[in-house]
């Protein structure tokens, strides 16, 4: 397993992150649309500063090769076309691993590749520090899955790879529950931390704290209605248990806010809003969130 290359598609503070890691384990290459400096410096949430080299290369000039594993760490609304341009260039059909936000991506292209499709549901915390470095600002866990059930032996090798690289994983039979989870987390935190431009652990304090309660009663809402069970401890509990972990993290819909970048929240809030309207459910601070985001969206263009 340690001698298979892991190719790493999106080189933001998630995909560097991974590629970082998994570095220290087994054969890394990256590619992103710009190039990036070959040396790349990891912050530990400790505040240590290790310096790893990566093999970095651009999507437009990545050589033909056969990767073992296809990491896509874009943003979902990036997904489809990063996946064009990187299986265009690659022979044979790698396993493709799907760390995107929200649940729109991982079906999609659960239909069109051709090997076996694991998806990525991680609680890390990571934020750039410009094109030199990321900063692992929370520790989470990351859960390994496949949506139709034929491939547990992939996900429990890359886990294995994953917790030797130091990020904990953990293969999983119920991927698409925890995608819904993780839905629930990033529609608590991302986008007040976006709109406010705060840090995670700022929602523990007022005015921030009564809005969290109130997007996760709603959230709660639409689980229910969809059929998604709660955490054994509840929905507040798994997302204040998130917020305390990443307390000093600036999750990514922030990080795009401030950079100028488009927002992932169709991928986020959308299929919470979709589910709400065919439910009958109504979700005032969602949608107010959702119609903040899509006019910060368009002030960008």
């Amino acid at each position: 397993m340690n001698e298979q290359t892991h190719l790493v598609v999106g080189p933001g503070a998630l995909g560097r992150l991974v590629a970082l890691h998994l570095a220290g384990v087994a054969p890394v290459k990256v590619a992103g649309r710009r190039g990036l400096p070959t040396t790349q410096t990891l912050v530990t949430p400790e505040g240590i500063r290790r310096t790893v080299p990566l093999d970095m290369t651009t999507l437009a000039e990545l050589p033909p090769l056969a990767p073992a594993f296809l990491h896509l760490t874009t943003k979902a609304y990036d997904a489809h076309a990063a996946y064009e341009s990187a299986m265009a260039r690659l022979t044979g059909s790698p396993i493709l691993v799907l760390w995107q936000n929200g649940y729109q991506v991982q079906p999609e292209l659960q239909r069109r590749h051709p090997g076996p499709v694991l998806c990525a549901s991680t609680t890390e915390g990571a934020w750039l520090s410009g094109d030199e470095g990321v900063t692992h600002a929370g520790r989470g866990i990351t859960y390994l899955g496949d949506l139709i059930g034929r491939h547990a032996e992939c996900c429990r090798q890359l886990a294995a790879t994953l917790n030797r690289a130091g990020l904990v994983a953990e293969a999983v039979s119920d991927i698409e529950r925890r995608l819904w989870h993780k839905l629930a987390i990033n529609a608590a935190i991302n986008p007040l931390v976006a709109r406010y431009r705060i840090r995670n652990g700022q929602l523990r304090d007022r005015p921030f704290r009564p809005m969290v309660e109130r997007i996760v009663g709603e959230v709660a809402a639409i689980m229910a209605k969809v059929g998604i069970s709660p955490p054994p401890a509840g929905w507040h509990a798994l997302v204040w248990q998130v917020i305390e972990g990443t307390a000093d993290n600036r999750a990514s819909m922030l990080q795009d806010v401030l950079a100028g970048r488009p927002t992932e929240r169709d991928a986020i809030l959308g299929p919470l809003l979709a589910a709400a309207h065919e439910h009958g459910l109504d979700t005032p601070c969602l949608k107010e969130l959702y119609d903040y985001l899509a006019s910060v969206s368009v002030t960008l263009r």
